[in-house]
């Protein structure tokens, strides 16, 4: 309460109708050591209605993590380890960024994939070293959310034992009580989810809420939903129970009438003496519980050498020695290939050198070329590296940063890039987040074909490349999908987005061209004319292939063209300013791009004097051919394009 009124914003009312069951989960439950945030073994705790964030602020306080009271004091202001919503990375025990609902649910059932796959690969009898469970607190907005939906169905197929949902079901929601839109019996969908469902009718009691999470706590076939009933804000004497409460301070007055009730004397911000040693015993129990856990894998390590060498490898994120090597090499003998399929290839050469990369799609491994091959099914009775989504593409991708947050998986999600729309709010967070998932996108243009405009995508790269922290690569054939995979596969902060072609395109020959090692630059030149070059042709993915016919062409002609790939507009601009300079010089104003896709962005390139060949508009059903045809990205209308620009540049 004191917090969030100081601050003048944030969300009182879950914080104080939760802090019963919280306090319970974290002192009695939730095996963690707040010396050490980043014990492997530890509890993932999640705060699903990450708007709730006082709570978790106070809870690591209050246990002794790094977060002090000037850092409460500080909630909600600018440079302050206690931002609005839960960020990981930037708050010691924060485990995921939390706050648009739904997407804590997604994430802890990925964590809770995470612990099944680590502990099948390295548990033994006697020495288990990963045991650990997923907790999490949820509310009424994150059940509403479709991806909370897609999640949990996900995890009650899986039979996750290991993760425990704790309801926050208090009515309440901004808009008013949760009636006036939301009157479905959540217990019931989940038990239909294949879950396990327990009940708790008061929040306040702390004798139930004890025997219910006992029993959430030993159940090992299903995961478990606690519905907890609480009252929003209790006791606060007007606002309890009411919309006002969940969203804005209580006001002071409030505020010292809800301490009234409670027997509360003390000051704004203090913790008295006995309540703070009776808090972080938690610590010392978290200590003990790491030693003990130390002690384990010292035995392990003496009888399982190189397991624990490895398992030690896996969580430290490293790449294992000689991996480079697994990357398949493609020339122009291997015909065409759509870069889907090299993709394919590529991923299975990688996977049977990684056995820690995981993934799958959403129902579209086949289309989409991420099924590995050798890598077994990830199902409730089996653990592989191939796991199946369902439709489900907002939760894979939830799922997916889960994963990756957990640490010792690295984990790709592959779907068409239209519906990268129904995962763009989880690839938003894993860029945020800095979480290395690799999203494939595949059928990236108008190349697709007869499935028409509601599956061309048109506008999703502009999209990608606003996202801060998201390296997207649109590989021109299959020896720059090897480099995009192995540029992906070395980042260890951000996300990747594979950009691939449904449609079969030429290799390259590199003995003619540019080495595809260039594509860690992002853009380089792909090809120079004899002579000296009078413009620059710019293009990405398949278009490449139509910038070098058209150079080809205009160079018969007398016309020398530079051809540019520009496959990731983000590690190109992170060359130094010579470098850019030195592949797209302000010498030769004439420039054309070519982008089978929205040209939105692309200005900055071309300057003012340039040309973009691109779509405006959503598409057409019909075969590629024709459509490439019909929309105008044929050497004629490039080489007109180029002339054109040329004309105007004198």
């Amino acid at each position: 309460m004191d917090a969030v009124q100081k601050a003048d914003s944030g969300h009182p009312g879950t914080p104080m109708a939760l802090a019963p069951v919280a306090y319970l989960l974290w002192t009695r439950f939730l095996r963690h050591n707040p010396a050490n945030p980043a014990w492997p073994d530890r509890d993932r705790f999640v705060l699903s209605c990450g708007h709730a964030s006082m709570l978790l602020y106070s809870l690591l306080h209050l246990t002794g993590y790094d977060v002090s009271m000037e850092d409460l004091k500080q909630f909600r202001q600018l440079h302050s380890r206690t931002p609005g919503h839960p960020e990981r990375g930037f708050t010691a025990g924060v485990e995921v960024t939390t706050g648009p609902l739904g997407q804590g649910v997604g994430n802890s059932v990925g964590l809770a994939i995470a612990e099944r796959f680590l502990a099948a690969k390295f548990n033994r009898d006697g020495l288990p070293l990963v045991q650990h469970r997923v907790w999490t607190l949820a509310s009424d907005g994150d059940m509403m959310e479709g991806v909370a939906s897609e999640a949990a169905s996900i995890a009650g197929h899986l039979q996750l034992g290991n993760l425990k949902v704790i309801y926050d079901d208090n009515h309440i929601t901004i808009d008013g009580h949760t009636d006036i839109a939301f009157s479905e019996d959540v217990g019931k969908r989940f038990e239909a989810y294949g879950w396990r469902v327990l009940h708790v009718d008061d929040g306040n009691d702390l004798a139930a809420l004890t025997q219910a999470l006992e029993t959430a706590r030993e159940e090992t076939r299903k995961p478990v939903l606690v519905r907890v009933r609480t009252i929003i804000a209790w006791p606060a004497p007007t606002k309890r129970d009411t919309p006002e409460a969940h969203g804005a301070p209580l006001g002071e007055e409030e505020i010292r009438r809800t301490k009234e009730i409670m027997g509360w004397t003390e000051p704004p911000f203090t913790v008295p003496a006995d309540v703070r040693e009776h808090m972080l015993e938690v610590k010392e129990r978290g200590e003990d519980l790491e030693t003990a856990w130390n002690t384990r894998l010292e035995e392990y390590r003496k009888a399982n050498p190189d397991l624990a060498k490895e398992f030690q490898g896996w969580l430290s994120g490293e790449l294992p020695r000689g991996w480079v090597d697994a990357l398949p090499t493609f020339t122009p003998k291997d015909g065409k290939l759509a870069t889907r399929q090299a993709s394919q290839t590529v991923l299975n050469a990688l996977a049977a050198k990684i056995p820690n990369l995981i993934g799958g799609s959403a129902d579209l491994a086949t289309s989409n070329g991420t099924i590995i091959k050798k890598g077994g099914d990830f199902e409730a009775d089996s653990v592989g590296q191939n796991l199946h989504f369902g439709v489900r593409e907002h939760g894979m991708g939830s799922c997916c940063n889960g994963i990756a947050a957990h640490g010792g998986i690295r984990p790709f999600a592959g779907t068409f890039l239209i519906f990268f729309d129904y995962m763009k709010p989880a690839i938003r967070l894993a860029a945020f987040s800095r979480l290395p998932v690799i999203f494939i996108g595949t059928h990236d243009s108008i190349g697709l074909g007869e499935d028409g405009p509601t599956h061309q995508p048109i506008e999703q790269l502009a999209m990608l490349r606003a996202i801060p922290d998201l390296v997207t690569l649109r590989p021109a054939d299959a020896t720059e999908t090897v480099e995009a995979w192995r540029i992906a596969m070395e980042r260890s902060d951000g996300p990747t987005a594979l950009v691939l072609t449904r449609q079969k395109l030429p290799v390259l020959d590199r003995t003619l061209l540019a080495p595809a090692s260039d594509v860690r630059r992002g853009g380089y030149v792909l090809y120079d004319p004899p002579g000296g070059f009078q413009a620059i042709l710019m293009a990405t993915g398949s278009e490449v292939h139509l910038a070098l016919d058209s150079a080809k062409q205009l160079l018969e002609a007398g016309t020398r063209v530079r051809v540019v790939s520009i496959p990731s507009w983000e590690l190109f601009e992170a060359q130094p300013a010579e470098y850019r300079e030195s592949v797209l010089p302000r010498a030769i104003p004439a420039r054309v791009a070519i982008e089978a896709a929205s040209g939105f962005g692309w200005e900055r390139y071309l300057g003012p004097q340039g040309a973009m060949i691109s779509m405006h508009g959503f598409g057409a059903s019909a075969p590629a051919e024709a459509l490439f045809q019909h929309f105008g990205f044929t050497t004629e209308h490039v080489i007109e394009t180029v002339k054109s620009v040329m004309e105007k540049s004198r």
